[in-house]
């Protein structure tokens, strides 16, 4: 699935279509930054994410950007909490081997532990979309936005399901909002020009 690595996706279509036509931030259009600005040591959490969403999308050059995407899923991935941490290693482990039931359960326990933590919700829809369960990846999704609507993971995951649910009309909404948060992107970017030929080319 591409870009949902989740780190990179209802049951109807209106909760999509509000985080969709959300108002997006105001993005900036300056030249080529450093990759990352100094850390400030006494930064909060959300700081540093901040800073680091800022730096992806003023920064043009692709290798640069990935360095910094890179960044962003660190910060995400740390729940600040040692228990939901483990627990994520455990869902990862069993993930891994394919014990799919048991990774639902440790998401599950991850959530209730941890409501705003978007790591928790975001590797949920991951496992989802894997078994097939595009309702409840979708709706797992939903909420990563609501936490963080800056994470591009879950957009790139949301666009591959509406693309995979014929949906191209919302599917390219969700791969511009993409590209709002992380321009550099390559494989965004040919998304965003595929699905708008084929849409151009669809009969009205």
């Amino acid at each position: 699935m591409p870009a949902m690595r989740f780190f990179a996706l209802s049951r109807s279509a209106l909760p999509i279509i509000i985080l969709l036509m959300s108002a997006s931030p105001h993005l900036a259009t300056a030249a080529d930054q450093p990759a990352v600005e100094q850390k400030d040591p006494d930064a909060s959490p959300k700081q540093r994410l901040d800073d680091l969403f800022t730096a992806l999308r003023r920064q043009r050059d692709p290798d640069q950007a990935k360095m910094i995407a890179e960044q962003i899923r660190v910060e995400l991935a740390d729940s600040g909490s040692a228990t939901v941490n483990l627990l994520m290693q455990w869902a990862t482990k069993a993930v891994a081997e394919k014990r799919n039931a048991a990774a639902l359960d440790f998401f599950d326990q991850v959530i209730a532990l941890k409501p705003d933590y978007v790591e928790g919700w975001n590797q949920r829809a991951t496992l989802n979309y894997a078994m097939g369960d595009y309702a409840r990846s979708m709706e797992d999704i939903n909420q990563v936005l609501r936490i963080e609507p800056r994470h591009f993971g879950a957009l790139a995951g949301m666009a591959a399901i509406l693309t995979e649910t014929g949906k191209d009309q919302l599917a390219l909404k969700a791969w511009e909002r993409f590209l709002e948060v992380y321009p550099a992107d390559r494989a965004a970017q040919d998304q965003v020009n595929t699905l708008s030929e084929k849409l151009a080319g669809s009969p009205t």
